[in-house]
């Protein structure tokens, strides 16, 4: 049985698992960052250690800074949340090798789905329907509008290595492309650490 837990999330999703835990009587410590110390969760929690300045890269992705959290928490287990480093299977197998248990699938899985192109592609292979789009990370404008050619619009620009809804971006018509090609690309750096989209029907 899990007797302390650090969750590496924020907002609502900690909020979530903080009540969890409480149920379950689960000692919680949260990682924040500078700009969180006043919110809720982080008051909510049992301990918190900050782990860095706003910028989520620094903070909410930065994998040694949570590790080292967890170490001086003495924690059991790590809880990713959804988002961030939820599917990122090197910070799983990191979790593992410093002796934590992760919550949540073992690292093997999670490469295997985490990139959604390479999901989408180990779907095909074994014969299950697809929604149709990319084939690849679109790089720049011109693929962009090659590949919207061929598979018309609207269309969901997405975060490759994405989850929890951040990174996706609705398309309509062709004016909208340049903007929300540039905001998802932002969007998924900003939220996942890598700028990797790719677009679907």
């Amino acid at each position: 049985m899990l007797k302390k837990i650090l969750v590496a999330n924020r907002g609502e999703i900690a909020l979530r698992i903080l009540r969890a835990c409480k149920e379950l009587g689960i000692k919680t410590v949260v990682v924040h960052s500078t700009a969180d110390e006043k919110e809720m969760f982080v008051r909510l929690a049992d301990e918190s250690v900050c782990i860095g300045p706003p910028q989520v890269k620094n903070s909410y992705l930065n994998i040694p800074a949570i590790i080292s959290a967890a170490t001086i928490a003495n924690v059991d287990a790590i809880h990713p949340g959804v988002g961030f480093l939820s599917e990122n299977f090197e910070f799983a197998k990191v979790v593992n090798d410093h002796g934590f248990r992760f919550i949540g699938p073992k690292h093997e899985h999670i490469k295997m789905m985490a990139n959604k192109l390479e999901a989408k592609s180990m779907a095909k292979k074994i014969g299950l329907p697809v929604i149709p789009g990319s084939s690849k990370n679109i790089k720049n404008l011109t693929e962009a509008k090659i590949v919207c050619k061929e598979i018309g619009y609207p269309i969901l620009i997405k975060a490759t290595n994405g989850g929890g809804g951040r990174g996706i971006k609705k398309v309509l018509y062709e004016n909208q492309l340049k903007e929300n090609f540039i905001l998802a690309k932002k969007e998924a750096e900003k939220s996942f650490g890598n700028d990797d989209v790719y677009f679907e029907k």
